[in-house]
């Protein structure tokens, strides 16, 4: 039995008091800021010694306002939540996500036919190969919005292989934040850090990909010791009770599901066939940049032609498999746009809702079908929209207090005192700490590296490991966060409950914490290729 902890909602609104109290008892101060290059893209920096007293600016009425300021902030991860919720709701009423588990399940299971993959476990591997794909999404571009949308796929195949919510959760959401932890080539992290500090754009590569190898081949052995644990004692998850809306949803195909192809479905893919061939002549080539390097290659037309085969051999299966394969191409399309195209949550919003209607329209549904499965969707995700919009509110009351610089500039004062690991140490602590204020890998960097990169000189720490530093500190505690939109926006997709999630991980996020501190001490101690 849990004991009864606060409804995530009033966590929150005890965040958000105490940080207006605060505002009424640390003196406020700014930074000056100016706008600066960095890597072809335009900054907003803090100058050097700029810090000065402002005119105190408490909060008191402001708190019952952090609502509505929070939906405006966080208008964009809101109407992604909603936008996917009414789409996943339109694909899922076809059942065809139903089908594609049970597909896959069969398929593993014919796998443990190999003696060598039935001795380390069919699901070990599937579990293992999924953490590891999207923990390198999170090194190599950064995944972390993106993630919401593999969450509601992740979380039920979880739940079908005999585990919980939670071990879906950390498949994807936590394993792309772990990748983000040690990210080897991200440009929204790496960087901007390290053009703030003046280093090679991505140099100290070597040393990173091994902190990334060492960080998820971590989370694999965690999850996998947690999972084998649920498995065998299903009723000892935190979230057994709660995972019943899951359960619910994935026992019922075999039976009452009739696998039949309708005209429909062929009349929407010969439309989807004549819009690929078009994107493919507009797009011929598409650019791929991964750190300094470029490749190029005709990824559009290559897609689409796959597209156009698989498609056709899931029609002659039944409707249900040429639903998933517009799923899964939808899935190939959006990573070609994030890191071919510079796609964000407009671009994907847009794919994933024209892959629900037409989902929708394949399985012979009318309009008014349509519109009723995506309001049945998006009213489903009206909890975490609200739990996204409260978590924006909590910046808005540390910004609106001017308390968030004189935090910084105290933290940043308190670390001259110490020896070099002592001092790394300690930007370490102070980066995770401002984490939990600013989940924004790059406004922190923007925020702090100014300040972080020559005091680093001083104190004889190379830049580099200050770097290093603020890529741990700005990546751990994304994960439990309640400022974090993605972090509750994914907990209200999984219908995990924030304090049932906090309870859960905090061991883990002070493993990864560490670990983290413990990857630092070679970069001071070892001479590293780029430190």
């Amino acid at each position: 039995m849990l004991k009864k902890v606060p409804h995530t909602y009033t966590i929150i609104a005890v965040v958000i008091l105490i940080c207006a109290v605060l505002s009424w008892i640390i003196p406020a101060g700014e930074y000056v800021r100016e706008t600066v290059d960095v890597n072809g893209t335009m900054r907003t920096v803090i100058v050097d010694n700029s810090f000065h007293e402002v005119e105190q600016a408490p909060q008191s009425w402001e708190v019952f306002s952090t609502l509505l300021n929070g939906f405006e902030r966080q208008a964009g991860i809101i109407a992604f939540l909603l936008i996917m919720g009414g789409a996943f709701h339109i694909l899922n009423s076809s059942r065809s996500i139903d089908v594609g588990i049970y597909s896959f399940l069969d398929f593993t299971r014919r796998l443990e036919g190999y003696s060598l993959i039935r001795k380390i476990g069919v699901n070990n591997v599937v579990i293992s190969l999924i953490i590891i794909l999207f923990s390198l999404f999170g090194a190599v571009f950064g995944m972390s919005e993106e993630t919401l949308a593999f969450v509601i796929i992740i979380v039920p195949l979880a739940i079908s292989m005999g585990y919980d919510s939670i071990t879906g959760l950390c498949m994807v959401y936590v394993a792309a934040h772990v990748g983000f932890s040690g990210a080897v080539l991200n440009p929204f992290t790496i960087g901007i850090a390290q053009g703030l500090s003046d280093l090679p754009l991505f140099s100290g590569f070597e040393y990173r990909l091994f902190c990334w190898v060492v960080l998820t081949s971590i989370l694999i052995i965690c999850v996998l010791f947690y999972a084998r644990k649920i498995k065998k004692h299903p009723t000892k998850s935190p979230v057994y009770e709660l995972d019943t809306y899951w359960r619910h949803r994935e026992m019922q195909v075999t039976e009452d599901v009739t696998y039949k192809t309708s005209r429909s479905a062929y009349t929407i893919y010969g439309l989807v066939c004549v819009a690929l061939l078009l994107f493919s002549v507009y797009y011929p080539q598409t650019t791929f940049t991964v750190g300094e390097s470029t490749l190029v290659f005709p990824a559009v037309p290559i897609f689409s032609g796959l597209f156009v085969i698989s498609a056709a051999v899931g029609l002659r299966k039944s409707t249900h498999f040429f639903i998933l394969n517009l799923l899964a191409f939808t899935i190939a399309f959006l990573i070609i746009g994030v890191m071919g195209y510079g796609w964000y949550l407009s671009e994907i919003a847009a794919i994933f809702l024209a892959m629900g209607i037409l989902s929708g329209f394949a399985n012979s549904e009318s309009p008014d079908t349509l519109i009723k499965h995506f309001l049945d969707g998006a009213k489903d995700m009206l909890s975490a929209a609200l739990v996204v919009a409260l978590a924006g509110g909590i910046i808005q009351i540390l910004q609106e207090g001017r308390i968030i610089d004189p935090i910084l500039h105290a933290m940043a004062a308190g670390m001259g005192e110490a020896g070099r690991i002592a001092s790394l140490g300690s930007m370490y602590l102070v980066q995770t700490f401002i984490n939990l204020i600013i989940p924004s890998g790059s406004a922190k960097a923007a925020l702090t590296m100014p300040i972080m990169a020559p005091f680093s000189d001083v104190l004889g720490i190379s830049r580099q490991a200050t770097v290093l530093a603020y890529q741990f500190g700005d990546g751990f505690t994304n994960m439990i966060t309640p400022t974090s939109a993605i972090l509750m926006g994914a907990l209200g997709i999984a219908r995990i409950p924030y304090e049932v999630w906090i309870k859960w991980f905090w061991k883990l996020l002070l493993l990864f914490i560490i670990i983290g501190f413990l990857l630092l001490i070679p970069t001071i101690l070892v001479p590293l290729n780029g430190f």
